[in-house]
């Protein structure tokens, strides 16, 4: 399973972004996805996951009220709507994905078996 993102950038702080993830694979939706940010010089977190049929949706809670996590099965995508951007948010995000049934959401990060290369998010004060 390959997975890209797409849709970093540089926001200014309060500014939205959407962040997209193509899926190299026709069962996409036997995956559950999630998203995790590695800011400079931290170690990767876990952002936002939504299971497999996109019924639930787990947040962390530093982006509960301004981020949505969504996914179009049918286009073997994922999204992450990212509202209120805040300097703290700067970072690297990645795409990752765990077939269904194989880890409780919301997962942990060495519980994502796929990874996509990151997008870099940068939001400015």
């Amino acid at each position: 399973v390959q997975l890209v993102e797409s849709g970093g950038g540089w926001v200014q702080a309060g500014n939205s972004l959407r962040l997209s993830c193509v899926a190299s694979v026709l069962t996409w939706r036997r995956y559950e996805v999630a998203w995790f940010r590695q800011p400079p010089g931290k170690e990767r977190e876990f952002v936002a996951a939504i299971n497999w049929n996109g019924v639930n949706t787990y947040y962390t809670d530093s982006v509960k009220g301004r981020f949505t996590i969504s996914r179009d099965n049918a286009k073997n995508a994922a999204f992450l709507q990212m509202n209120s951007l805040k300097p703290d948010d700067t970072a690297v995000y990645y795409c990752t994905a765990v077939l269904h049934g194989s880890t409780i959401l919301p997962p942990s990060v060495d519980r994502m078996d796929y990874w996509g290369k990151g997008t870099l998010v940068t939001v400015s004060a």
